[in-house]
């Protein structure tokens, strides 16, 4: 059983576009951004299928798909007023000839239930701060608006999927080594061709060849720009939390700033590569 949306299209403010607020480098992350939320249906039946005898878990799955479409309309079309000659038809299209996820897996690709909610919680933790720094950054109010919305759905999304995976511990007994493994598994697929499809299928020429490497590139050292030491420190704490480690120990002190280190360094070699 789904519940109602916390928001609709008509709650964004949308009269207040101002276009020389637009910055060019956040529209191509935003197009990019709206293909991959709107793509939220393929991960949705993928989900209903991993998990085809919780009808408890399965209801509140479609919500969270309704809410990741909408997410992509939002996006899609602040675009499309930001550059009136974005076609998100077309570009969805393209996305989706090039990226496919396996909709008919009937388990978990990371092994067990308790491990793909594990990956789900890397999935919300990423965008959930993803759209905390983007919507930090942007100027544009409309954008600014969305981001917001968003954040606090990716955020709330992030608490659906934690919540499910006490039962399925105990049923499946993952130790927190187990934890660990399946989370940064599914951080290191961030830069695979899920979002570098996005980017291309959103910016890219339609003659232009699919270049995996190129386009992650183009949009990780615009998407990582925009992170701050602070929204860092929280994707850090989130990913302790689905792991079943306790934060504000030294350890985790420690493994914050070694992180921000690494993804700063991270942003400079991205943005010199892309240059």
């Amino acid at each position: 059983m789904t519940t109602a949306k916390r928001w609709t299209l008509q709650d964004i403010p949308w009269d207040r576009f101002d276009g020389a607020k637009v910055n060019p480098d956040i529209l191509k992350v935003a197009k990019a951004a709206a293909l991959v939320e709107y793509n939220a249906r393929d991960y949705g039946d993928y989900l209903s299928n991993v998990f085809h005898d919780d009808a408890e878990f399965r209801g509140a799955s479609e919500t969270w798909v309704e809410e990741e479409i909408q997410h992509g309309e939002a996006l899609g079309r602040w675009a499309a007023l930001a550059d009136p000659s974005f076609d998100f038809d077309r570009a969805i299209a393209r996305f989706r000839k090039q990226y496919r996820i396996d909709t008919a897996a009937d388990a978990s690709i990371r092994g067990s239930r308790a491990g793909e909610l594990i990956a789900r919680c890397m999935v919300e933790t990423g965008t959930s701060s993803f759209y905390t720094a983007l919507g930090d950054a942007v100027e544009e109010p409309v954008l600014k608006a969305i981001c917001q919305k968003i954040a606090a759905d990716e955020l709330r999304h992030y608490k659906l999927f934690y919540s499910h995976i006490k039962g399925n511990l105990a049923a499946e007994k993952l130790t927190t080594m187990q934890r660990i493994r399946v989370a940064l598994g599914r951080i290191s697929e961030t830069e695979d061709d899920e979002l570098a499809c996005a980017y291309y299928a959103a910016n890219a020429d339609e003659a232009a060849p699919y270049d995996r490497k190129r386009y992650s590139r183009e949009y990780l050292s615009r998407t990582y720009s925009y992170y701050r030491q602070h929204h860092m420190d929280r994707v850090v704490a989130m990913v302790f939390k689905a792991c079943g480690l306790k934060p504000q120990t030294l350890s985790f002190r420690m493994l914050q700033t070694l992180v921000w280190w690494f993804f700063a360094g991270r942003t400079r070699y991205l943005k010199k590569m892309a240059d």
